[in-house]
């Protein structure tokens, strides 16, 4: 039987927010789900939301496992906006990463945590 465990992002220092400072690809490490791979496997349950503390919106670029356009999240983050749910518990596995990118540095924060699905 599955068991599941509540856990903070792995980028984040005692679940606190994380800021994003790169602007470009590789964004800023958010969190580094399990390592094991496939069906049987245990995977990570992701849930990542951006809150944004810029006076001026502000489009952010997730990176979910990896960085083709298959594994981008494009989303706009409101001018003091936020926490706004951009990833609603996605599956993650075999170390893959999460990863932000802001066209802003130092103004977006990450917040989250992960339900990790033990097999």
């Amino acid at each position: 039987m599955a068991s599941v465990d509540e856990q903070a992002l792995s980028g984040s220092t005692n679940g606190r927010p994380i800021k994003i400072v790169a602007t470009a690809t590789a964004g800023t490490l958010l969190h580094t789900a399990t390592a094991g791979s496939g069906a049987a496997a245990d995977h990570d349950r992701v849930y990542l939301y951006l809150h944004n503390n810029s006076a001026a919106a502000v489009d952010c670029t997730v990176e979910f496992g990896g960085v083709s356009a298959d594994d981008l999240t494009l989303v706009t983050i409101a001018a003091k906006a936020g926490p706004v749910l951009v990833v609603p518990g996605a599956p993650l596995q075999n170390s893959l990463e999460v990863r932000c990118f802001a066209a802003s540095a130092n103004v977006v924060m990450a917040t989250g945590y992960i339900h990790r699905v033990d097999k």
